[in-house]
């Protein structure tokens, strides 16, 4: 495989709108790095199910976590899956209804997980998932007890077969309905963190991680 390059197989290319397929592996490693929740695709008792799951990456590999009794977690590993991240840039409003549309960018994964068994890799994995939702944060938290890694199951899958799919840039109208006075354009979409808000029973005297403090005061784009 070109590790440079996505996967090319009948499933990854886009059949609609070609044009917005990103084919450098970059893009991918881009959109995940930038997410917090994917959706994982698998088929439960012939019934199929959408799952929110938190997720990291290192490398070429996508680390899902879950319960050990989770249905998602058990049969995820005897069957192909499917993961998914979406990230809303704006949103994307015309002349006309029809060519309303979304800027986004999107990540499609397939594989088959394996369950991380051997206990320094499941650690890592568990620390890649908590890094991707806060960075900084499993250096100073309580390691987890025997018991409490025995309650979590951690999935790896490999990125070997994906696709990008990136829509960006103003709407494009019928060439007649520029002429109409309709405003039209782009309404950029944000993701912030807030104050950071204690817990209730926090012992006086413990201030917020500076590593949580920064992200509370990161603000959005002016552009």
């Amino acid at each position: 495989m070109n590790m440079t390059s996505l996967s090319a197989t009948a499933r990854t290319r886009l059949g609609r709108l070609p044009d917005r397929a990103a084919t450098d592996r970059a893009a991918l490693h881009e959109i995940l790095d930038d997410g917090m929740i994917c959706h994982l695709g698998v088929l439960i008792d012939g019934t199929p199910r959408v799952i929110p799951t938190c997720y990291g990456r290192s490398g070429d590999t996508l680390y899902l976590h879950g319960s050990t009794g989770a249905s998602s977690m058990m049969a995820g590993p005897s069957q192909e899956i499917c993961v998914t991240v979406t990230l809303v840039d704006g949103v994307v409003l015309a002349r006309s209804l029809f060519h309303h549309s979304i800027n986004y960018r999107s990540a499609m994964i397939y594989g088959t997980p394996r369950t991380v068994t051997e206990p320094a890799e499941k650690l890592t994995g568990l620390r890649i998932v908590t890094e991707q939702l806060a960075p900084g944060q499993w250096d100073i938290a309580r390691a987890p007890s025997r018991k409490e890694l025995a309650a979590v199951t951690v999935l790896a899958l490999p990125l070997d077969e994906a696709s990008v799919k990136i829509r960006q840039g103003p709407p494009g109208d019928e060439e007649e309905d520029y002429a109409l006075n309709i405003w039209a354009g782009v309404l950029p979409v944000h993701q912030t963190f807030g104050t950071p808000s204690p817990d209730p029973l926090l012992r006086p005297g413990i201030p917020v991680p500076e590593h949580i403090a920064l992200r509370g005061t990161e603000t959005a784009p002016t552009s």
